[in-house]
């Protein structure tokens, strides 16, 4: 095993990773495995119960010793449970996660069952560890997968579900591992502050009286503090959300007082000239007015309107419908489901949120131009930045398949390095070139024939959209050429994820929106095998390259063979958006002759651009959180 593997990032010395022990440690963790075969499970118990003891004294959890204990613990109690123990890159991994870093680990290399090392080894120390996950399925199907396993070992392992009340969430809490979606863990702390916000407002009587109702040993929190966290696919959780803060918010009414006023700005946006009233930063896709833009604007307010019930500027209304009707398209940015209710669609990975909205009237201005019911804007009750809220945990690490390139940010904003875990087994991996067109139909067309070409060897094929939109263009093309598939866009559930590990059987055609089923193993049978393994098709280049790499990292798992293209057009939103300039040298070129490849570097060097500008988004955030929250301190210390 190679042991020349370094720690990226500049992390803390007492965060170093020391792969020279690590590779005579790992041997001997297996040694120990093997000798606690003859242990009874109440002798494994007592084992435990002296760890807890060792650690409560003081002895570190990243001590040599301890690890080789520990790490043989959870191997037999492995072993014992699922019949296989652990491979050596997992308990190099799980010594990564244990010591505070993030580990680099490719598709299919068993991040789940290497979350519990570093989850045994700090429940140890009896405050509680904290495993976020990127969406519900996967919370939910990592718990019960892992809670016999924690069980044999004497330990707690409890779910705090989405929207669960404080009582169903508090044992979960005090439980030694709790798994739930990230998001969760942050909205559960909010919800814990406003809770012990609104206390200190009681008056003595009433804080004493409800006291008294609050059964005998129950604390008014459901979490027991923040410990130490486990970030199950980490560039997810800890950058891509990071865009955007967690907001805890109730919904002031099912109707909006103000719903005739978006109808009305909606109509009138409708009548505005892009240029003339308006413009829009094709970089940053951003949408103003112009002065002739609000001279009309105001210009067009009716005294029939209820300008009574305005809550925003009626320019920022009108501003809004633009954005709805230029900037946001359905299927792409949103969906209206079948109760007519509009839903945001995650861009990096074709999730659907039924829990979030946009704010300051830009769902209410989508709303109107769908014409289904106009929502109240949702009252904000506390927030706080995702960077902030994991940075508040003694103790951070993670895991992901893309890690690599981000080593400056997960450094700088969350104190963590990382390092890449070797493969178990040599990659066979092929990534054909990429093949450009002129336009977004003739790339369909492409992909729909390179689909049937492999589809008629029996090659197993999975093909990742940027959009629902665009999974539905590619499906009525597959329809029409008479080809079974099956299509997946957008709900991260049991279904899915039932459909996308079929995905490796022989002749399977799956239509994906790029994440979908993000975390669910595609396990190839011998028979696809033998017809080169799964194919996977990218319909487009993501703004992240992160992304690419995770769709392409769907294939070729634990030396399996596989194969991965991009399809490309000048009309997708990175030459468009970013830099007309390709668009039009790509168009110019495709129609003249293929052109494999040649585009490539400029779009990586478009890719690293957005990505710059995205993590200085990120960092700004951060940086304007912390300084509200200095002022913040200030004026109540002087007061």
């Amino acid at each position: 095993m190679s042991t020349g593997f370094a720690l990226s990032g500049g992390s803390k010395p007492s965060r170093r990773l020391r792969f020279r022990e690590d590779a005579g440690l790992i041997a001997r963790i297996q040694e120990t495995t093997c000798k606690m075969h003859a242990l009874s499970d109440q002798q494994v118990v007592h084992y435990v119960d002296q760890l807890r003891e060792s650690v409560s004294s003081g002895t570190e959890v990243t001590d040599l010793d301890l690890l080789e204990a520990g790490f043989s613990l959870v191997n037999e109690a492995v072993r014992r449970t699922f019949g296989y123990t652990y491979y050596d890159v997992q308990l190099l991994a799980g010594m990564i996660l244990t010591r505070g870093g993030i580990a680099e680990m490719a598709t299919g290399e068993g991040k789940t069952l290497t979350a519990a090392l570093p989850a045994f080894m700090h429940a140890l120390k009896g405050h509680g560890v904290h495993v976020a996950s990127a969406n519900t399925y996967l919370a939910e199907r990592d718990q019960e997968l892992l809670q016999p396993v924690f069980e044999r070992l004497g330990m707690s392992c409890g779910l705090a579900k989405d929207q669960a009340t404080p009582e169903v969430k508090r044992p979960a809490y005090d439980c030694d591992i709790t798994y739930a979606t990230g998001h969760e863990f942050g909205f559960d702390y909010l919800r814990d502050q406003v809770s012990l916000r609104g206390a200190e407002h009681q008056k003595l009587g009433k804080k004493f009286l409800s006291r008294l109702a609050q059964p005998v040993g129950q604390r008014a929190r459901m979490q027991r503090g923040l410990a130490f966290a486990i970030i199950d696919e980490a560039d997810n959780i800890l950058l891509d959300d990071a865009v955007s803060p967690l907001l805890l918010s109730q919904q002031s009414s099912k109707t909006a007082e103000d719903a005739a006023l978006y109808i009305a700005a909606c109509d009138f946006a409708a009548t505005m000239a892009e240029g003339d009233d308006f413009f829009i930063d094709p970089r940053t896709r951003q949408l103003l007015l112009t002065q002739s833009g609000l001279d009309r604007a105001h210009a067009a307010l009716d005294e029939q309107l209820p300008l009574e019930l305005l809550q925003h500027p009626w320019a920022q209304y009108v501003e809004q419908s633009l954005k709805a009707r230029h900037l946001m398209q359905r299927d792409v940015h949103y969906i209206v489901n079948e109760e007519e209710e509009v839903q945001i669609v995650d861009e990096s990975t074709g999730r659907i949120f039924t829990d979030r909205s946009w704010r300051d009237g830009l769902h209410q201005a989508v709303e109107a131009k769908e014409g289904v019911n106009i929502t109240g804007a949702k009252l904000s009750l506390a927030r706080i930045t995702r960077q902030r809220f994991y940075r508040l945990y003694g103790g951070l690490c993670g895991m992901t398949g893309t890690a690599t390139g981000s080593e400056s940010e997960f450094q700088h904003v969350y104190g963590v390095g990382v390092a890449a875990v070797p493969l178990r087994c040599p990659s066979r991996r092929v990534v054909l070139p990429t093949v450009y067109f002129p336009t977004r139909d003739a790339k369909w067309d492409a992909v729909a024939k390179s689909i049937q070409e492999r589809h008629r060897e029996g090659q197993p094929i999975l093909v990742g959209t940027r959009s629902i939109a665009d999974s539905w263009q590619l499906a009525s093309i597959l329809e029409d050429h008479q080809l079974p598939f099956q299509l997946l866009n957008g709900r991260q559930d049991a279904e899915e994820a039932e459909v996308i590990a079929s995905a490796g059987e022989v002749g399977a055609v799956t239509i994906a929106t790029n994440l979908a089923g993000r975390g669910t193993d595609i396990k190839l049978s011998a028979a696809a095998l033998e017809c080169g393994g799964l194919h996977v098709i990218a319909g487009e280049r993501h703004t992240s390259s992160r992304i690419d790499r995770q769709l392409i990292g769907r294939c070729a798992r634990q030396g399996d063979p596989g194969t991965a293209q991009f399809f490309v057009s000048a009309e997708d939103d990175i030459p468009v958006q970013h830099s007309p300039a390709i668009a039009a040298q790509m168009r110019r070129l495709t129609q003249q002759h293929t052109c494999p490849g040649q585009f490539d570097p400029a779009l990586r060097r478009i890719q690293q651009r957005i990505e710059r500008r995205h993590e200085t988004q990120r960092r700004d955030m951060l940086r304007m959180d912390l300084e509200r929250d200095s002022v913040l301190a200030k004026f109540w210390g002087e007061n």
